[in-house]
């Protein structure tokens, strides 16, 4: 007689092979699916461009450094001014076709109220571009 695996009175071992067979098929079309798409993705047009020869234009900001000490004394690129010349130093500043930036560098113990007129005045007179300079801790 034939071996029946569904009758009730034998008992038969779990079957432990692995159907490759749907792994295969999957990949296969992965395969097929690359190698349809693999050309369209290096199709590229070719055109012949101009050559042009030019340097680029390295213009540096200028950087105007504005120096605030202790005792409220303003130094504009290392030389000192008055409060009052300040306005106009950074007027003529804004007015300037390319707008310098300006650094502000201000001693630790300096008072608050001496940084927030310079900082009105540079704004009053239109400065965009504005930082404070700090020193990293060692």
């Amino acid at each position: 007689m034939g071996q029946n695996p569904f009758s009730a009175g034998e008992h038969t071992q779990p079957m432990s092979e692995i159907n490759t067979t749907p792994l295969v098929d999957v990949m296969l079309v992965l395969l097929v699916i690359f190698i349809i798409t693999a050309p369209l993705l290096t199709h590229a047009v070719k055109i012949d461009l101009p050559q042009a020869t030019s340097q680029p234009l390295e213009e540096k900001p200028e950087v105007i450094d504005l120096a605030v000490d202790v005792d409220g004394k303003i130094f504009w690129n290392d030389s000192e001014i008055q409060v009052a010349e300040l306005a106009t130093r950074m007027s003529e500043a804004a007015a300037q076709q390319q707008q310098p930036e300006l650094q502000i560098r201000a001693d630790k113990n300096t008072r608050y109220q001496v940084l927030a007129e310079v900082l009105a005045k540079a704004q009053t007179a239109g400065m965009k571009k504005v930082g404070f300079v700090s020193q990293p801790q060692p």
